[in-house]
């Protein structure tokens, strides 16, 4: 269960944490790169796909937007407050106020679970990422955006691997060091993981 002080901490940061390029998708160019990011490792639409960690909704709404089903999970009232208003009119895409280390969501019931920059900041990040496999449905895949960044703060791509791998699931590890993905170049290391279902996997 998320601490007080925890919530407090990131209903501070809502009012402006879209003003980062790659946290808003303000801008075309790192709202499309973003996009064609999604497309090979997500299912034709209208896939189920869990957005834990969901903040403000970007992601949620930019995979409503192609034609997923999201539902779109926070601890953070305002967070989701942003998210809301992002969403008005959008079909296909749903907030709920939830711990994504112990998400409140239905077990085996989606295509995709999606999380980005939320690993590293779980208490446990192996028991929270056993609980977020536990939402897929077979065939069903994770996807993970992290990073180990200049300020010390975040999670290795190697750490982060082997949690996936210790939990049984076959990972693939690619780098995201292309500036469009963060509207400027980087010099830390940031990544996407991706695991599909091993019953699945020819």
């Amino acid at each position: 269960m998320a601490r007080a002080d925890e919530v407090a901490s990131w209903d501070a940061e809502a009012a402006a944490f879209d003003e980062p390029a790659d946290h808003g998708l303000r801008d075309p160019a790192v709202r499309d790169a973003w996009r064609e990011l999604r497309v090979p490792w997500l299912p034709a639409p209208p896939a189920r796909v869990a957005d834990l960690g969901c903040g403000t909704g970007t992601l949620s709404v930019l995979l409503a937007e192609a034609g997923h089903v999201v539902s779109g999970l926070d601890f953070s009232l305002r967070m989701l407050e942003l998210a809301e208003r992002k969403a008005a009119g959008l079909p296909g895409v749903t907030f709920s106020e939830g711990d994504a280390s112990e998400p409140p969501l239905e077990a085996a019931a989606h295509d995709v679970v999606l999380s980005r920059h939320v690993l590293w900041a779980m208490p446990d990040p192996a028991v929270a990422l056993r609980r977020w496999l536990r939402l897929l449905a077979p065939g069903g895949r994770l996807l993970l955006v992290e990073g180990w960044w200049s300020n010390g703060a975040g999670i290795p791509a190697e750490r982060a691997a082997a949690l996936v791998e210790a939990a049984g699931r076959p990972v693939e590890l690619h780098r995201l060091t292309d500036a469009r993905y963060w509207g400027r170049a980087i010099e830390d290391d940031r990544y996407l993981l991706v695991s599909a279902d091993p019953a699945t996997t020819v």
